[in-house]
């Protein structure tokens, strides 16, 4: 088994080693996990400086830590850099390049978390539950993705990395520290304008970044659907390119049946395809997993492996996942987190349901000074569905409401739950979906534990 050593930590910082072969247990960056053996690395943000805690830690028994600066005068366990966040980056990257396992990288506006635990579903079926270590979580930052690759071990075959934003040149950070063998950008849409960016365009030249970070014979996979097609050829014109899309592209979809929670569809690359049963809801899904396909496809994955892989497939918790509340109706949870798009697709899966149709929308952030003008868009769109009613919570989401003509807003959570009540009943669809801000899983919970009908 390949040991993760002080010497080997400090190999990749480039600095004197003094410490031979200390085996090192794990690293970490919160101090409140650290147990003997550890390697801490003092971070330093806006609100907390992990230089605070360097010497409870080294209390506690931590092998060494990382910092900018002496905090513990004479201890040799100190490793002194310039910056912690990138020594954590060069650390991770060292350690890819030492267990050398086949990279997945993927990032895109929305859909990337159930790209990703759609590719690793099929990967578990390929390769074997041992050999596949995926993003787990939220961990698609710049700290993150570094913690991930560090739980690298010998029995990984395939390494499959989320990669997120929130302004221009994080991604460019990430895909290089992983070094991917393919690269896949999802989708470019309206998120996070309210940050960097300007429009779409910009959005999608930040996650164009992902392939600046390709190995030399790597494989870049574009969305062909994209608006923004362009840029990321642009981006990626050193390297090997094939295309997805739900439509069109080298790996596509066909003869798609949608029904209210599942969908029935061939996937095919143009030479061979398979039939695919995937058990969850939306259009946007069959888009994800061609995806997902592209990405397996790369690396020479089976289409056997494929479908057993997508038939299996369980969603993410918190993106369209359907239950039954004691009083009958159905709830579906897709609060992880929102956009526009986002939205719309969501409204998308809910048409689709026969009785009483209730859309739950809490407010979307990172809009910016559109947000008006999106929400009210979410409302008009929300105008073809045939709800029996538009249910909207956070300040922005007042918008939605007035634009839509059944809308109803409110301020305050608790008397949104009051006035669902009357909704939740057998034969009624419920559909709960907001920004991670809003955290609307409250109103999934309170629906879930209502008994009244």
């Amino acid at each position: 088994m390949t040991a993760l050593t002080l010497s080997f930590v400090q190999d990749a910082l480039q600095v004197p080693s003094h410490h031979a072969d200390t085996q090192v247990v794990r690293i970490v960056t919160d101090s409140r996990q650290v147990q003997a053996g550890d390697v801490f690395v003092a971070l330093v943000g806006e609100q907390f400086d992990g230089h605070d805690y360097v010497a409870a830690v080294l209390e506690q028994g931590a092998a060494a830590v990382i910092v900018s600066r002496e905090v513990v005068a004479g201890d040799a366990r100190q490793i002194i850099v310039e910056d912690t966040l990138a020594a954590l980056g060069q650390i991770a990257h060292a350690w890819r390049m030492k267990l050398n396992p086949k990279v997945i990288a993927l990032t895109g506006s929305s859909g990337k978390t159930t790209v990703k635990e759609m590719v690793a579903a099929i990967l578990r079926v390929a390769f074997g539950e041992a050999a596949v270590l995926a993003t787990a979580g939220n961990f698609n930052n710049e700290i993150g993705m570094p913690l991930t690759i560090l739980r690298l071990q010998d029995a990984h075959q395939v390494m499959v990395l989320e990669m997120g934003m929130n302004h221009f040149g994080e991604i460019q950070r990430l895909t290089h520290i992983a070094q991917p063998d393919v690269v896949l950008v999802n989708n470019a849409l309206r998120a996070h304008i309210g940050n960097d960016f300007n429009g779409v365009d910009d959005i999608a030249r930040a996650k164009s970044e992902i392939y600046s970070g390709l190995k030399p014979n790597g494989m870049a996979i574009l969305p062909a659907d994209d608006a923004n097609l362009a840029i990321f050829q642009a981006a990626a014109q050193r390297f090997a390119q094939t295309t997805f899309g739900l439509a069109q592209g080298d790996v596509c979809a066909k003869n798609v049946v949608l029904s209210p929670l599942a969908s029935d569809f061939i996937v095919t690359d143009g030479q061979e395809e398979v039939a695919v049963h995937l058990p969850v809801a939306g259009e946007h899904n069959i888009y994800n997993a061609v995806a997902a396909v592209s990405l397996v496809r790369a690396l020479g994955v089976q289409w056997e492996c494929i479908a057993q892989g997508l038939a299996t497939f369980a969603n993410v918790k918190g993106r369209l996942q359907g239950f039954t509340s004691e009083a009958g109706a159905l709830v579906i949870d897709d609060t992880y987190n929102a956009n526009p798009d986002s939205m719309k697709a969501a409204l998308d899966v809910l048409s689709r349901f026969d009785g009483a149709k209730v859309f739950v929308m809490g407010a979307i952030g990172e809009l910016g000074e559109d947000a008006p003008n999106l929400h009210a868009e979410v409302g008009q769109y929300a105008n073809a569905i045939g709800l029996q009613a538009l249910f909207g919570l956070g300040e922005d989401a007042r918008f939605a409401c007035e634009a839509c003509e059944v809308g109803q807003y409110f301020e305050d959570v608790a008397a949104l739950i009051e006035a669902l009540r009357e909704y939740n009943m057998a034969g009624n669809t419920l559909l709960i979906k907001g920004s991670r801000f809003m955290k609307m899983e409250r109103v999934v919970e309170a629906l879930l534990s209502a008994t009244d009908k």
